[in-house]
């Protein structure tokens, strides 16, 4: 039920007079005026509208002001400021909106037609403040409203009625001759001329519903507009929620318990994203909540699912359909491998029917001049979101955030069509036929958008699992990888350090780029657990960094087998461990993957006073390259980069080791780096950047036909030269 939050001493909306007046902006008293706050009110209202997802979805709607405003030589014009492509109203600000010269923009209705094409031609030389975001497609929609306040939603309980199959009929039941209905046609000069002219003659009207689409509101100023659209809304759902019809109330198939969930998640995700990463890596979530599983258990999810996306807004980031895994757990089975068949099997089917849906509607005979052509490059045919009965929903995109944004948008995809299906038998929900599909998501404007997107990084949509990057080289590898574009595991046992690391990614990245798990590597438990969670994270991994370490260093006879035994289990039986690990979610994947061991020059180098942790170290290295062999044939890759003498930033110089080897040498701790720095061929000191740049050459597509080899990151120490 959606709040008013604007103002909690602001009276019941139903009290108030209705004083919308729709003629033209031009007549004084109806159009823009002198509102020194406006552009602020406007930010405050497309905020508070967004933070109700059932209203407005993520990066969907918009919403507008008119104003008078002086430009920079002083003219008073009037302005239509508008919510900028590709802004989440939830976060915006007042940079987020465009400014367009209204008198030069009203013009347009007089004209018959007008592309995609030729409208952003003509907007963008009706730009009032240049370095502003590019208008919405829908900024003519709100030109032509003859209100100085506009609305645009996409709420759960209209865009219910807008596809009901009896959809203006069912919408004039609830709301009477106050509503204009507008036909589903796809966004543009055409539509938002037919709204533009339906308010002209149509004054008293409080609302416009568009079919298959959304909400239009206005009002004569922003606390009165945001009072309608809540109002609006408000009826609607009291409307949905007195019908005598429930849904989702018979369950086909039970939800299986959290751990099973789980477990099978944990399994099937691997294989989702190794199938879906044909083009390029992709990343996938997870979502067993209550409403998604209510949803894939009833005997109607398959139909209703396979009708087509609720709103064009959804198209984009959840394809008109998702895929829907046909299969019931049965106790008699291995769960795992009859679910396997089903997702592998369902994955083929649906590309192969999204090959179809392509070729069919790709033609440039079409008499719109909008509609796509026939050159079009087919997108990515794999679906977006995966439902599962008794297991939940997997969603997937090039990057977290778009995997979470299609998670967002099919839980509200559910939310409509409970809310449709409670209407009578005759009003099921309906969508967009295949072509109307079609239209939206290759539509000119939509594919323009895309070519707006920033270039991706060298690791965009891959997972990288870096172990002990709580602090120095593994820290930094994290963040360097992060850079390019990876997610990123913090697998340390210090986790309070793996959380910082985590946190400054994420702060830098984005949401949900990085995450901070506890794993003590020579605990098989914890390394099994650390992978299950980067799986059930982003759905699987492309880089392991086997970087976590420790460091004793005293002559043979005052080593104990207990210090012996600790660097084994760190530097032996902890990089096996997670080499394992990571070869078995490679193998699942089926897509290749790269394992990096971060060694020493001990590795090769023999050195006095540390044979303990130099032989645990020539173990990972003969490992690193005896696993490159085996998995060399699907595409793994295993390589070693050795190090030397990186004191900045390791904890492991903090427990003691600078002391050891500054008696070693015979020197005073703090001469350690000047003495590790002179005795290199290249007089340089070694940082964990240093060695973060090795890490990203293995972990990218430039060492894709290498494997087996070792980088000496050293500055040049002559006993250590490979032979």
């Amino acid at each position: 039920m959606p709040k008013n939050l604007w103002n909690q001493d602001q009276p019941d909306f139903q009290q108030k007079e209705v004083l919308i007046r729709a003629v033209d902006a031009v007549i004084p008293g109806s159009g823009p005026g002198f509102e020194p706050n406006a552009l602020a009110d406007l930010v405050k209202r497309s905020r508070l509208l967004a933070s109700d997802r059932t209203i407005a979805n993520i990066f969907g709607g918009n919403t507008s002001v008119k104003v008078i405003q002086t430009d920079h030589v002083g003219r008073a014009l009037s302005v239509l400021w508008v919510k900028g492509s590709g802004i989440d109203m939830a976060y915006c600000t007042s940079a987020d909106f465009a400014g367009l010269k209204l008198d030069e923009v009203l013009p347009l209705m007089e004209r018959d037609s007008l592309s995609d094409e030729e409208m952003v031609t003509y907007l963008n030389r009706c730009v009032f403040e240049p370095g502003r975001p590019r208008q919405s497609i829908d900024a003519l929609l709100h030109a032509f409203i003859p209100s100085p306040h506009v609305d645009h939603t996409h709420p759960d309980a209209i865009i219910a009625l807008a596809c009901a199959a009896r959809g203006e009929a069912a919408a004039r039941e609830v709301f009477g001759d106050a509503m204009i209905w507008a036909e589903y046609m796809r966004s543009g000069f055409t539509l938002s001329k037919q709204i533009g002219l339906a308010l002209r003659a149509n004054p008293q009207a409080t609302c416009v519903i568009m079919g298959k689409h959304g909400l239009i509101t206005w009002g004569q100023d922003s606390n009165y507009c945001y009072d309608n659209t809540i109002a609006i809304i408000q009826k609607a759902e009291d409307a949905l929620n007195a019908a005598q019809r429930r849904t989702f109330t018979g369950v086909d198939v039970p939800a299986l318990l959290a751990e099973q969930r789980s477990s099978l998640a944990a399994q099937i995700m691997p294989i989702v994203r190794g199938a879906v990463s044909a083009r390029q890596k992709q990343v996938v979530r997870f979502d067993d909540s209550e409403a998604v599983l209510k949803f894939v258990g009833t005997a109607k999810a398959k139909a209703l699912s396979q009708v087509g996306a609720v709103c064009p807004d959804h198209l984009v980031h959840t394809k008109r359909v998702p895929l829907f895994v046909d299969w019931k757990p049965k106790s008699e089975d291995n769960e795992f491998d009859t679910l396997k068949t089903a997702v592998r099997e369902g994955l083929s089917r649906y590309q192969s029917n999204y090959t179809d849906y392509f070729a069919l509607h790709n033609n440039s005979n079409s008499p719109n001049p909008s509609d796509p052509g026939s050159d079009l490059r087919m997108a990515d045919p794999s679906p977006r979101v995966i439902l599962v009965p008794g297991v939940g929903m997997f969603t997937i995109g090039r990057d977290v955030a778009a995997a979470e944004i299609s998670r967002q948008l099919y839980q509200r995809a559910i939310a409509v069509m409970d809310l449709a299906e409670r209407m009578e038998e005759s009003d099921t929900f309906s969508s967009l036929t295949p072509k109307e599909a079609f239209n939206v998501e290759y539509g000119s404007l939509e594919l323009y958008k895309l070519s707006l997107r920033p270039p991706d990084g060298e690791l965009t949509g891959r997972v990288a699992l870096v172990t002990g990057a709580a602090n120095g080289i593994g820290r930094a590898i994290a963040l360097r990888l992060a850079q390019e574009g990876a997610h990123v595991v913090i697998a340390d046992i210090a986790m309070d350090g793996a959380k910082a690391t985590a946190d400054d990614i994420i702060k830098a990245h984005g949401s949900r780029r990085a995450l901070a798990v506890k794993c003590n590597v020579t605990r098989e438990d914890e390394v099994i657990d650390t992978f299950k969670s980067a799986v059930l994270a982003y759905g699987g991994v492309d880089i392991v960094v086997n970087n976590a370490g420790m460091f004793l260093g005293n002559p043979i006879e005052q080593t104990s087998l207990e210090d012996w035994q600790r660097l084994s289990d760190v530097l032996g039986t902890g990089y096996f461990l997670i080499a394992r690990e990571a070869f078995r979610v490679f193998r699942a994947q089926a897509r290749g993957g790269s394992t990096i061991f971060i060694g020493s020059k001990n590795s090769v180098f023999p050195g006095k006073n540390v044979s303990a942790y130099s032989a645990a170290k020539a173990a990972e290295l003969h490992m690193a390259r005896c696993l490159a062999e085996e998995g060399g044939a699907t595409g793994i890759r295993v390589n070693t980069i050795l190090p030397d003498a990186v004191v900045r930033g390791s904890g492991i110089w903090d427990s003691g080791a600078r002391e050891q080897r500054a008696r070693n040498y015979g020197i005073k701790p703090d001469e350690l780096e000047d003495y590790y720095r002179a005795r290199t061929t290249l007089k340089v000191s070694i940082y964990p950047e240093d060695v973060a740049e090795a890490a990203l050459y293995f972990a990218s597509d430039k060492s894709l036909k290498t494997t087996g080899a070792i980088l000496t990151v050293d500055g040049g120490v002559a006993g250590a030269y490979s032979r």
